[in-house]
């Protein structure tokens, strides 16, 4: 449902002009602004992102070797076990009854020494990963460290650009603000459907050499009278944009 901005009445398609026009200048100022930044708000956001990224990697990592330390730990326990059977088991050889006993027992000495070379091999398995994972995280925190300072430099940079321009950004869109709510739903949508799609931004604009200012192509003369005479809002046929005439520029300003 479209909303009504007032009960006053409409204003003519001079007025219209003269506001579009007007709103066009403001916001080209407000894009000035948004170049002079440039890609830095893209570029500090990108490396928040990465080293959101490289941190969460290097948790993962401290986990994992945290738990292979755990598991290396574990396998030396169960070598002390296994070393406390084969010690038991050697003592009761000494008190056997029979050869039958005696093999049994040499059995379990010797699956409990094959357990102790299993768990030895663990344990240099879990020291390489160990070790590998190590020189990974060595090189992430190289990276993160990297990547914090060009994210503190970018910061600092955008931050004195956002200081130098933030009170005249806030007053232009205050301009705006102000112009559009003298401006038609239907026409402000129009406008800034016409931004949006144009490479400049540039939704109004004048006519320049017999030509429109946004596409240079050629317009006819009577479409120049038409423009000229402000009775209705013209569109160039070629790009969409809204024409006005040079009295309806030389008597706008910011």
């Amino acid at each position: 449902m479209e909303k009504i901005k007032s009960h006053e009445p409409e204003i003519s398609v001079e007025e219209r002009l003269r506001a579009l026009y007007s709103l066009q200048l403001v916001d080209s100022e407000i894009d000035k602004i948004k170049t002079l930044r440039g890609e830095l708000p893209l570029e500090v956001q990108d490396l928040e992102d990465e080293i959101a990224g490289l941190e969460t990697r290097l948790g993962n990592l401290r986990d994992e070797v945290t738990n292979l330390d755990k598991s290396v730990a574990k396998k030396n326990n169960e070598i002390v076990d296994a070393e406390a059977l084969i010690k038991k088991y050697e003592e009761q050889q000494k008190n056997v009854r029979n050869n039958r006993e005696f093999d049994s027992l040499s059995k379990e000495i010797e699956y409990q020494n094959l357990e102790i070379e299993l768990f030895n091999k663990k344990i240099r398995e879990f020291n390489f990963q160990i070790e590998e994972k190590k020189v990974v995280i060595g090189e992430s925190e190289t990276i993160l460290s990297d990547r914090q300072a060009d994210l503190d430099n970018k910061k600092s940079e955008l931050d004195e650009i956002i200081s130098d321009t933030q009170k005249e950004e806030e007053g232009l869109y205050k301009k705006s603000d102000k112009i559009q709510a003298v401006i038609e739903d239907r026409l402000l949508t129009a406008y800034k459907r016409i931004r949006t799609n144009a490479r400049n931004g540039l939704a109004v604009v004048s006519i320049q050499r017999d030509a429109c200012g946004g596409c240079f192509n050629q317009i006819p003369p009577q479409r120049q009278l038409d423009i000229k005479s402000r009775k209705k809002i013209i569109v160039c046929e070629y790009c969409g944009r809204i024409l006005v005439d040079d009295e309806i520029i030389s008597g706008s300003h910011i």
